[in-house]
């Protein structure tokens, strides 16, 4: 079994409404995102002696992760207060995201890593919220 993996970044904005600290405010990051896979290493074609082309894996994180929520307002879509913002941002032509958990970086590491999960062997995401704090989320085995 062998496991790559490539590393993205993007700019967020986010608040974390009924928090009990700064983060209760909006506030923006530049996410460091790492996304692991795991496989066998292909054996015919133009990807032999890969697990993936980093090519394809940057590909498809790109179309269903990086570009969607790049530079937009990342909110929880069942917090009122937060959806009131998102629907202000979206009536002025700005970019959102909903997400189905608290947008904390544990939250948005296992969306991420369910996201993927539907098109990549997904081993682990790492999500860095701050240069020096990040989140590791990965499924243990059965």
């Amino acid at each position: 079994m062998f496991k790559i993996a490539k590393e993205f970044q993007f700019d967020a904005c986010h608040m974390l409404d009924g928090h009990n600290g700064k983060c209760h405010n909006l506030h923006g990051h530049t996410y460091r995102l790492l996304v692991e896979i795991s496989g066998e290493l292909v054996d015919s074609g133009s990807s032999k002696d890969m697990v993936m082309d980093y090519a394809d894996l940057k590909a498809i994180v790109k179309q269903y992760i990086v570009d969607p929520i790049d530079h937009a307002f990342l909110y929880h879509q069942d917090n009122a207060n937060e959806c009131q913002i998102a629907e202000l941002l979206l009536q002025t032509q700005r970019k959102v995201f909903a997400f189905p958990c608290r947008t904390t970086a544990e939250g948005m590491s296992k969306f991420i890593f369910d996201c993927l999960s539907k098109y990549l062997p997904v081993s682990m995401i790492k999500l860095w919220e701050t240069p020096t704090s990040y989140c590791e989320y990965y499924r243990s085995p059965k």
